[in-house]
């Protein structure tokens, strides 16, 4: 027993320390993505042209999803950490080697395929662009451009599921900083060069593309990982990430249909709809991405370790702790853009042609997505655990039930709340998935939230109520502004934000959280280095 402990805190300390690591970059990168969106909405503001940009972009980012990261990498970690722990590094470097050689063929053949059937594509995924002729030919060409970024994307994604195994979190999670910035520079430098500016966008994602995988082999190559063509597809290893990569790939396949859905719903309804939801989707991933999915991408390797070591109950604690740790940044964050919404939005993104009306309407989806935060972020812990028991069936389900959950909902509410009632029903299929894939862990595994657990999300509550009410006292105070000059908004916005902080840490201090002592130890550790 005092076996399975130190291991459980030992990879405690693994998912704490690489989150950190992984947050950082992330945040990081949400930087330079919001910079980005800034440009984007500066030059572009939110109407038939970019609508037709973030379709296309969709696109390719959706393949990405199904083929890379979202089904590759949580069924790669666990087959290549297995053989890391009961093997050699040399017989998984192997397995690294196929998998990249089939991978690579695949993805040269989707490519091909994506860029002959691209009228096709976008007629269904932007089937409202078919009323505007030119939008709908803006939306196929930059579509055909920026497909090839899926195979350089995906082949980053199976680095990062090698560079991850092996206790690497920095390069990956660096990744999208250069992308932001391809897009940035080429928006700024290229704009010009092009009948319809916006293809120097999509010319900064495919430059991006390149450069994300090119930053990956020089760590790859000091870790000793040299990728290279290997075409023994018979390899046992790839069956067994076979058995895996199809569930799923039908998983990442639901959450991709949910945006799918909501991509052809947006595009039936006023114009501007599909970019309303896209810039509040961009603010929710800060919290989402910096935090969350951090915190879900470090718990992967760790997960898959005690499942080889047959640690069970170390992985029942280290579950525990994982998602105490999202929602002790998650349950505030999701207070906070619920009451900040409009400041944060009309900060970020109203300047040039994106108007107060725009800020507004952005901010209205911002509220029904914040409502779902919780969920978002604990869905990719609980997945990475049943991908680490290597259980194919019980996300598979409860992501089809949500599919069909949000799909009823999105029809529903579409017309009443437009493009809010879309973001609702996404929010709510989230919490359903939870749901479901809670009570399937729980018979799977046996009880894995213990009184701590209950009682940590108690004291988080209260804490982010009391943040609530400061924001509150200080929006009464100073009320809010869209006219006001930005030097103004930022100000306001700010002391909010900093003041809303403060609270929430002091009553976490006062009531003695685990979690923000966690927090600091590593920073105390970081410090000392």
């Amino acid at each position: 027993m005092e076996i399975e402990t130190s291991h459980s805190e030992s990879e405690n300390m693994q998912v704490a320390k690489a989150a950190g690591v992984v947050g950082l970059a992330t945040m990081l990168s949400r930087v330079f993505g919001f910079l980005r969106d800034m440009v984007v909405a500066a030059f572009f503001g939110a109407g038939l042209v970019t609508d037709a940009f973030w379709v296309a972009f969709r696109i390719p980012n959706l393949l990405r999803r199904l083929l890379g990261e979202g089904s590759l990498t949580v069924s790669f970690i666990p087959i290549f950490t297995e053989y890391l722990k009961t093997g050699s590094k040399d017989e998984a470097f192997d397995l690294a080697d196929v998998v990249f050689t089939l991978l690579s063929i695949i993805l040269v053949i989707v490519c091909i395929l994506g860029i002959i059937f691209s009228p096709a594509i976008v007629s269904v995924i932007g089937f409202g662009f078919m009323k505007h002729p030119g939008q709908f030919e803006l939306a196929v060409f930059l579509t055909r451009l920026m497909f090839p970024y899926i195979i350089f994307i995906s082949l980053v994604a199976l680095c990062m599921g090698i560079l991850n195994s092996l206790r690497h979190f920095t390069a990956p999670a660096l990744s999208p900083v250069v992308l932001n910035l391809s897009m940035i520079l080429a928006t700024l430098l290229f704009k010009d060069f092009f009948e319809q500016p916006i293809v120097a966008l999509a010319v900064g994602v495919l430059i991006g593309g390149v450069l994300q995988l090119t930053m990956q082999w020089p760590v790859l190559l000091r870790l000793g990982v040299r990728l290279k063509l290997n075409f023994y597809f018979r390899h046992p290893g790839l069956r067994k990430i076979g058995i895996l990569i199809f569930p799923a790939f039908l998983v990442s396949a639901t959450y991709q249909i949910n945006v799918f859905v909501g991509t052809v719903l947006a595009s039936m309804l006023p114009e501007g709809s599909v970019s309303y939801l896209y810039y509040a989707d961009r603010v929710l991933e800060l919290p989402l991405g910096v935090f969350a999915i951090a915190i879900g991408t470090a718990s992967l390797p760790s997960f898959s370790t005690l499942v080889a070591k047959g640690d069970t109950e170390g992985l029942k604690k280290t579950l525990s702790f994982t998602l105490r740790m999202i929602l002790f940044v998650t349950l505030p964050a999701m207070i906070g853009l619920i009451a900040l919404r409009e400041p944060i939005i009309s900060v970020l993104f109203q300047r040039g042609k994106f108007d107060v009306v725009s800020t507004v309407m952005t901010a209205r989806a911002l509220l029904y997505y914040a409502l779902g935060l919780w969920a978002y972020s604990i869905v990719r812990v609980i997945d990475s655990a049943f991908f680490a028991l290597q259980d194919r069936k019980a996300p598979l389900k409860a992501s089809y039930f949500a599919l069909f959950v949000n799909i009823l909902l999105s029809i529903i509410l579409m017309y009443p709340l437009k493009h809010g009632g879309l973001a609702l029903a996404n929010s709510i299929a989230a919490a359903v998935n939870v749901a479901m894939l809670a009570v399937i862990l729980k018979r799977k595994i046996g009880p894995y939230l213990d009184r701590d657990f209950h009682r940590s999300i108690a004291w988080m509550v209260i804490s982010s109520l009391l943040m609530w009410g400061v924001i509150a006292v200080i929006d009464f105070i100073f009320p809010w502004n869209n006219g006001a000059p930005f030097p103004e908004r930022l100000s306001i916005l700010t002391v909010q934000i900093v003041l809303g902080f403060i609270t929430f840490i002091f009553f976490s201090h006062i009531f003695k959280s685990a979690e923000l002592k966690t927090a600091v130890d590593i920073v105390k550790r970081k410090l000392r280095r």
